[in-house]
């Protein structure tokens, strides 16, 4: 579809499939778009799906503007099961009895985890300690000394309570928050456990997942109908940025 000749600048926006990591899509889409410049701003789990930042061609040197915005998710918890990854693609590590939950205790709970605070990642993470990413050392059955980032939750709000043990969520927090930590942490508070069964990015700053497209459709689409789908970085990059 697109030539080696026709080079792309702006933001691109995907819709993440399922099962495929951030760094498959860019591999995926240097294929399609025959181009080598291409990155994204802020990765997803590989169970994740929803919006994924891609940034193409010169708007690469946006990364660092368009990483630091906040984030929104919507996603689901299951009650009453700690993961050693903190989600629903680890191994199960307890179960415990899901107490009798009311639509307002759950909400309470969500309420009570707002604002700021400081976040322990999860061993089961990209973030290197020593040249090495933690999830190797987890792999590894390893426990690596970890420090707590800051982080603000800014709304953590009950969706749907299908009880006893699910519930839906919605959550809009400032960049770096592990979603399956605040799904881990919930449990913990709860007395029962949980971990995050469904994660969907909805929103990372002005971009919204309205917009995007999925690999599928791209694959499909002109030279012309790829130009149009493309974020001019004006419109991507924070105003306080070019403001």
């Amino acid at each position: 579809m697109i030539t080696p000749k026709q080079e792309l600048d702006g933001v691109l926006l995907i819709d993440k499939p399922t099962d495929h990591t951030s760094h498959d899509v860019v591999a995926r889409l240097r294929g399609i778009l025959r181009m080598s410049r291409i990155g994204h701003a802020g990765t997803l789990d590989p169970m994740a799906t929803g919006l994924l930042v891609i940034l193409v061609g010169k708007a690469t040197k946006l990364s660092q503007y368009l990483m630091s915005v906040d984030k929104g998710y919507v996603g689901t918890i299951k009650l009453g099961q700690v993961t050693n990854t903190q989600d629903a693609e680890g191994e199960v590590l307890e179960t415990r009895p899901v107490p009798e939950l009311s639509e307002e205790q759950i909400r309470a709970a969500l309420r009570g985890m707002v604002g700021d605070q400081y976040q322990m990642p999860p061993m089961f993470s990209a973030i290197k300690i020593k040249g090495q990413p933690l999830y190797k050392a987890a792999r590894a059955g390893e426990e690596v000394e970890r420090e707590a980032r800051f982080i603000r939750v800014k709304r953590f709000d009950l969706m749907r309570w299908s009880a006893p043990d699910e519930l839906d969520f919605e959550v809009d927090c400032t960049k770096g928050t592990y979603v399956r930590t605040l799904a881990h942490d919930l449990g913990q508070k709860l007395g029962c456990g949980a971990h995050l069964k469904a994660l969907r990015r909805t929103y990372s700053g002005a971009l919204r997942i309205e917009r995007a497209v999925t690999l599928e459709q791209l694959q499909k689409m002109s030279p012309v109908e790829v130009s149009a789908a493309l974020v001019p970085a004006h419109e991507a990059v924070p105003i306080t940025v070019v403001g």
